[in-house]
């Protein structure tokens, strides 16, 4: 599993700052990798608070079974930095 930190840095890459949505696609990892990754961090309640997970409206966006919702976007809260 990528550790938090490495996740925030990689989202940050494609962002460029913290709040803005980034294609879970954009983490360059297996399907089974981002549901599995993001379905962990999700589940966890001093994570998922800082996790807005978002499906577009593009029918041609990638989208990922997170704990059973439909998304395909992430947006990651500034606050996270307080548990890095």
């Amino acid at each position: 599993m990528m550790p938090l930190r490495q996740l925030v840095e990689r989202y940050l890459s494609h962002a460029g700052a913290f709040g803005k949505p980034v294609p879970l696609a954009a983490f360059a990892l297996s399907p089974a990798e981002t549901e599995r990754l993001f379905a962990a961090y999700d589940e966890d309640y001093h994570i998922s608070r800082f996790l807005d997970f978002s499906e577009a409206a593009d029918p041609q966006a990638r989208r990922f079974s997170v704990n059973g919702a439909a998304v395909t976007h992430v947006a990651v809260d500034a606050e996270i930095q307080s548990i890095l």
